[in-house]
């Protein structure tokens, strides 16, 4: 099977990540530039960026490849958000694994037991949003948290948030659902607390915190997570938000993704990336890759309650119809098997989705899909009921009772998936002209402003493409020729850049409408 370039159309359904791995060996050696239009970086200092990033195969995208080179170019900044949970935990003894108490060390203190090593990898600063147990906070509260992070990614390159890890999957696939910015998102926490005595006091034997803090700032730093959207990260793991979930009550590797497994590990300074979200191949266009859910234009006080409810042997449908009665938005059913509901909490449904409730159906199993569903009850494929029940509050909150725009959402947002047939030759033009930037600039062929002018020209070609504006593509794409042909002073790279330009044009031209209209 082909790998998808990620300047494809979207893609075809039923072959999400698992299909792909992805991600490349010497990612480093990539466009180096700022993402938001500036000059070429300068190193201000040293600094220990990671000594790798290795993955099966590359990721065609240029606003991806610019983070991670600037990333390995100049020293990122990362902001570390702290909420509580077990790793700002205080034990009453060294020994004690199990019996502490969660949410007592300032975040700031425990950045700085990191010093000096993780100064050489990021400028670090920390916000203390709270300090709780994941379990104690409310929606209102995650509403804030996001507003949080994107006030902090306003001036830092990627950000780590911790907290416990009870619903720390919930912390993660929420901000992944709102946070209206490519740079990443990591979640991290412990098993184990961080401190025994007072928050002060000497480390907890084996506590994993420090080593999953430490990782969290640096896979974060080296953008390797760029336009991936938020990640959790533990037991040197990472995972998608939306698929990882907790699978153990005390072991410290308690994170995984059913079937699919984790997007990548970290070793040391090595990151590993094995697949990939399916949404990093709408890296390039972030009017596509950012949601609709932006909680910066909606209060809290806009978000609806909604609840979920289990599925059982003979299962009674009071629960349904109590919660339809009290005023809730929305219902998640955990079914049996493929989404299975007995015959009383059917008709309690049934009632509830007349009277205007919607639904999204999911299994108690833990994997595989649901589908079907009409009227007020969604299919939710295999999301797991936590997640379903965010997802809905969210498309609630932007369509209010619209129950086919939020099945629409469902199925390009919440079951974005990988396109599995091959890339047409526009595609392929595409994708080896942002690869021959990235080589000529790397190369130092062409310099950092002919590579910010060249690579938005391509990225508004494309654009207009994806579009179906063939015209506006070409003239773009022209544009691109006549700056390559003034700027580049390198004979060979000038004429490869504009034969390879002016072929992707001709292919455009002769596949817009216009050309088949002539042609008949």
């Amino acid at each position: 099977m082909s790998s998808p370039s990620l300047f494809a159309n979207p893609w075809a359904r039923r072959a999400r990540a698992t299909a792909v791995p992805l991600v490349s060996a010497g990612l480093a050696a990539v466009l180096v530039g700022t993402l938001n239009g500036g000059a070429t970086p300068v190193v201000q200092e040293s600094f220990s960026s990671v000594s790798g990033v290795s993955s099966a195969v590359q990721v065609e995208s240029v606003a991806y490849n610019t983070a991670v080179a600037a990333a390995a170019a100049a020293k990122p900044k990362v902001a570390v958000i702290g909420t509580g949970g077990t790793i700002a935990g205080v034990a009453q003894s060294r020994s004690s694994f199990t019996n502490y108490s969660a949410g007592r060390i300032p975040i700031a203190s425990m950045v700085q037991q990191l010093q000096p090593e993780i100064g050489n990898v990021a400028d670090v600063s920390t916000v203390q949003f709270g300090n709780a147990g994941s379990g104690g906070y409310t929606i209102a509260q995650f509403h804030a948290l996001t507003l949080a992070v994107e006030n902090a990614l306003k001036t830092a390159d990627g950000v780590v948030v911790t907290t416990g890890t009870d619903t720390m999957e919930e912390f993660a696939y929420w901000l992944d659902l709102t946070v209206q910015s490519r740079k990443p998102v990591v979640l991290t926490g412990a098993m184990r607390p961080w401190a025994a005595g007072t928050i002060d006091g000497p480390q907890v034997i084996g506590a994993d915190g420090p080593a999953n803090l430490y990782n969290a700032i640096t896979l974060a730093a080296s953008q390797t997570t760029y336009c991936f959207g938020t990640v959790l990260m533990l037991n040197d793991e990472f995972h998608a938000a939306r698929d990882v979930t907790k699978g153990n009550t005390t072991r410290m590797d308690t994170f995984e993704t059913r079937r699919m497994g984790s997007l990548g590990w970290i070793d040391g300074d090595y990151i590993k990336v094995g697949r990939a979200p399916a949404r990093v191949a709408k890296c390039d266009t972030p009017s596509e890759w950012l949601t609709p859910f932006n909680l910066s234009t909606k209060p809290a006080s806009a978000l609806p309650r909604v609840e979920i409810v289990y599925n059982y042997q003979q299962a009674g449908g009071e629960a349904i119809t109590a919660f339809a009665n009290a005023g809730v938005k929305g219902i998640v059913t955990a079914g049996t098997g493929a989404g299975g509901i007995s015959s009383a909490q059917s008709a309690a449904r049934s009632a509830a989705a007349n009277a205007g409730v919607v639904f999204i159906s999911t299994s108690r199993v833990g994997s595989g899909s649901v589908t079907g569903g009409s009227g007020n009850i969604i299919a939710g494929d295999d999301l797991l009921a936590q997640k379903a029940r965010l997802f809905l509050l969210l498309g609630l909150t932007f369509a209010p009772g619209d129950a086919a725009k939020i099945r629409g959402w469902m199925d390009t947002i919440g079951q974005a998936e990988w396109k599995v047939t091959p890339p047409s030759a526009i595609e392929t033009g595409f994708a080896d002209l942002a690869t021959r930037i990235a080589e000529l600039s790397t190369a130092g062929t062409i310099n950092g402003s002919t590579t910010e002018l060249l690579t938005d020209r391509l990225a508004r070609a494309k654009s207009a493409y994806e579009s179906a504006d063939f015209a506006g593509a070409g003239t773009y794409l022209q544009n691109f020729i006549d700056r390559a042909k003034q700027r580049v002073d390198d004979e060979a790279a000038r004429t490869a850049l504009v034969d390879l330009a002016t072929s992707l044009k001709n292919e455009i031209s002769a596949a817009s409408p216009a050309a088949k209209t002539v042609t008949g």
